[in-house]
């Protein structure tokens, strides 16, 4: 089996909604798709992985981002060419803001990021939690916000999504998370790829034909997904 080399940056610190459960779909995905993954967890003070195909980050408190600034800064030139070089990332809540310019937390504190997406994010009174509904590229994605940060995108700097049903980036201009190449952020939760299978494989795709030159899709029963996301559909905001 062909190895693809998952980075799941800070599995300690920022893990706050169970983002971990991407990192397990994206594994029996692999698997059942005819690929061997494996994973190598990123801790502030190590070094990068010599082979990375995949990065992954989830979602944590504003405490945690801080703990991580000085880390995911010294590696971020390193992200930055696995950026331009096609790898895929998917970059969840916490980690999505530190991919952008900077994170200016309630209290007036400036957590810097590695500028991979061109947005700010500022803290606000105002707490956004809730199921989301929003229409992509990839088709509707579901998930479940918990953010009091609002992001505020660039000029040029694409969304992931539309908000359908729910606050997004900032409750204010329908926009949800964002994508440069192939790295995207979301504040969607739940946690996302269980519950949006076809997002999921389209990252596996990018992954695999970035390594190895071209992808052969499998067959995959979806059908208990395929019910999670019919309930999905049908819950209020």
């Amino acid at each position: 089996m062909k190895e693809i080399h998952i980075l799941h940056l800070y599995p300690n610190e920022l893990n706050t909604y169970g983002d971990h459960g991407n990192r397990l779909v994206l594994m029996k995905r692999l698997g059942w798709t005819g690929y061997e993954p494996v994973v190598h967890h990123h801790h502030p003070g190590d070094s990068l992985a010599k082979q990375i195909d995949f990065v992954i980050g989830g979602g944590g408190q504003d405490s945690a981002q801080a703990d991580v600034q000085a880390d995911i800064l010294k590696i971020g030139d390193g992200l930055r060419k696995l950026a331009e070089s096609g790898v895929p990332m998917l970059t969840i809540c916490g980690t999505y803001q530190l991919f952008g310019h900077r994170f200016v937390t309630n209290t007036g504190q400036e957590v810097k990021g590695i500028s991979i997406f061109d947005l700010e994010t500022v803290g606000s009174d105002k707490r956004m939690i809730g199921n989301v509904m929003v229409k992509s590229e990839f088709g509707t994605i579901f998930g479940f916000e918990n953010h009091s940060g609002q992001t505020f995108l660039g000029e040029n700097q694409a969304p992931l999504a539309k908000v359908l049903r729910g606050n997004g980036n900032n409750g204010k201009d329908k926009t949800e998370g964002a994508r440069s190449l192939n790295v995207f952020g979301t504040y969607l939760h739940g946690p996302i790829l269980p519950n949006n299978p076809a997002f999921c494989d389209e990252l596996i795709k990018l992954a695999v034909e970035n390594h190895y030159g071209e992808f052969s899709r499998r067959k995959i029963d979806d059908s208990l997904s395929e019910m999670a996301r019919a309930t999905a559909r049908r819950r209020p905001y």
